[in-house]
């Protein structure tokens, strides 16, 4: 809130004041709200009590907060898994919609919740580590469905209390805020802004309402899309793949023995790719590169050829690596970086000669759409030629739970799968296709994993999280394991869009 220059807050979920009295102990004005008289004495009461604080109380309803409550504020807080206790969708929205207008043009709205997700997907379990410390009480969830979820709070004096609340999913509650005129929505599980690997207890939303013209695309990004972009724009995941996993290039690597270097062989994979379009590769060639990440493709292309590059990326964080890169090398002329989602490509049709990809797709949550969008900006007799981790044709369902919980998907693509899609568009196969490596992909995860414990061992955990290295590790740990288990395949495409939208003869 500091960051953000917030000075006024409304406490819409007081209870007892315990938040309400760390808002104002930290110098935040602070105005507190609940539905309760009750609450709202029993807050009064604390806030006296720790700190002599007088706290400034209303009851009100959410759904009519604007009739109770007056003045606009820099940040309105939701907490204590409070919006769970509305179990229509109208008063969800409604309520939402109320926080909206009460926030100033820039405000913002934080709101936690429960991880109800993992409880409805996968049981209950807590860790503990940030709510509910101490041994005085057990919690467990007494029945969940859909639409309930019935928390049993077990105290040390035998006594027992039943709480019931709706469980409210993550997406689905970004989208409720979304609707109502947020902005831009952040999502952290315990507090972390990168939480894959071990699911968190609580997820909490950070919502602007501000409009900012240059994040006018955000909204049509999908849910896939926007978790990568966060995830990419952690300053942990950053420091870890600009330091462990190859520096320029961050993708899966050619290797000519198990312990070869990792940008190496990273380098090899851009010189193999770049080799099988040689002689279309001109000074006149226009190369789309979709996740351009560091940008190390694009200054290979653009210095070794003399082509234009477009780099089109989502991590607005990597893209101000890249865009240093280049001017450290004197390519900013020739090589355009942009901020943007593949699934949205802006540029127009028939517009680039190549389209160049490495390891990205997989983060999409509608690949077929970014294969149309593909079609789409190639010009006739373009060429396509991408890398990505993917499902091995034919694996048992199930197998990769562990890999796209890790990756916040619901599947991936597989070989079938692109060279159908890439035939119903007008593609025809060059050079067989598919050159497949699923060999270098378990090399690649083994040669990052080991090389994340010896950096560890010399300072790593420093500049990296310990919770971030702890996730980054077991989830390498399931990309090596699928890929020994053949249920999981890497290699490179290669094909072309024909003259007239028809398949060309390879």
């Amino acid at each position: 809130m500091r960051k953000r220059g917030v000075k006024s807050v409304l406490d819409v979920a007081t209870g007892t004041g315990f938040h309400s009295v760390r808002l104002l102990s930290a110098g935040f004005e602070t105005v507190s709200a609940d539905g309760s008289a009750e609450m709202l004495a029993m807050a009064f009461a604390n806030g006296t009590k720790q700190g002599g604080h007088i706290l400034r109380v209303v009851q009100a309803d959410w759904r009519w907060l604007n009739r109770d409550v007056h003045g606009e504020y820099d940040a309105i807080v939701c907490l204590g898994n409070s919006f769970t206790h509305l179990f229509s969708e109208r008063d969800r929205r409604k309520a939402l919609a109320e926080f909206y207008a009460m926030l100033k043009h820039d405000g913002i709205l934080v709101l936690d919740q429960r991880n109800y997700d993992a409880i409805l997907d996968a049981g209950y379990t807590s860790k503990h580590t940030y709510y509910y410390c101490g041994d005085d009480v057990t919690v467990e969830p007494e029945y969940v469905d859909e639409g309930l979820c019935r928390m049993r709070y077990s105290f040390a004096d035998d006594s027992v209390y039943h709480l019931n609340m709706f469980p409210l999913r993550k997406e689905y509650a970004r989208r409720l805020m979304s609707d109502v005129g947020f902005q831009r929505i952040e999502t952290y599980g315990d507090f972390q802004h990168t939480y894959r690997g071990e699911e968190p207890d609580f997820l909490v939303h950070v919502a602007e309402k501000e409009y900012r013209m240059d994040d006018a695309d955000e909204a049509r990004y999908s849910g896939a899309v926007n978790t990568a972009r966060s995830y990419y724009n952690s300053s942990d995941a950053d420091t870890f793949y600009a330091t462990v996993w190859g520096g320029e290039d961050i993708h899966i690597g050619l290797y000519e023995s198990p312990g070869e270097p990792i940008a190496d062989a990273s380098a090899r994979t851009v010189r193999r790719m770049a080799s099988k379009l040689e002689p279309t590769l001109t000074p006149e060639s226009v190369v789309l590169d979709l996740g351009s990440g560091y940008g190390g493709s694009a200054r290979y292309l653009a210095e070794t050829y003399g082509c234009r590059v477009l780099a089109l990326n989502l991590s607005e964080v990597e893209n101000r690596r890249h865009r240093e890169l280049n001017s450290a090398r004197a390519l900013t002329g020739r090589i355009e970086v942009v901020d943007g989602s593949f699934e949205d490509i802006p540029y127009p049709d028939s517009s680039v000669d190549v389209v160049w990809s490495q390891d990205a797709f997989l983060h999409s949550g509608n690949r077929v759409q970014v294969l149309a969008e593909v079609a789409r900006v190639l010009r006739p007799g373009g060429r396509l030629i991408f890398t990505d981790p993917m499902a091995a044709d034919g694996c048992p369902a199930g197998v990769l739970q562990p890999i796209l919980d890790r990756i916040h998907l619901d599947d991936m693509g597989s070989p079938a799968f692109y060279t159908r899609e890439l035939t119903r568009l007008g593609f025809s196969p060059v050079d067989g296709g598919f050159e497949e490596h699923r060999g270098q992909l378990v090399t690649h995860y083994a040669r990052v994993l080991e090389e994340t414990g010896r950096q560890e061992a010399e300072g790593l955990a420093r500049k990296v999280s310990h919770d971030y290295l702890a996730q980054m590790k077991k989830g390498l740990g399931h990309w090596i394991d699928g890929g020994r288990e053949e249920h999981i395949t890497w290699g490179v495409f290669h094909f072309e869009l024909g003259d007239d939208g028809a398949p060309r003869a390879a």
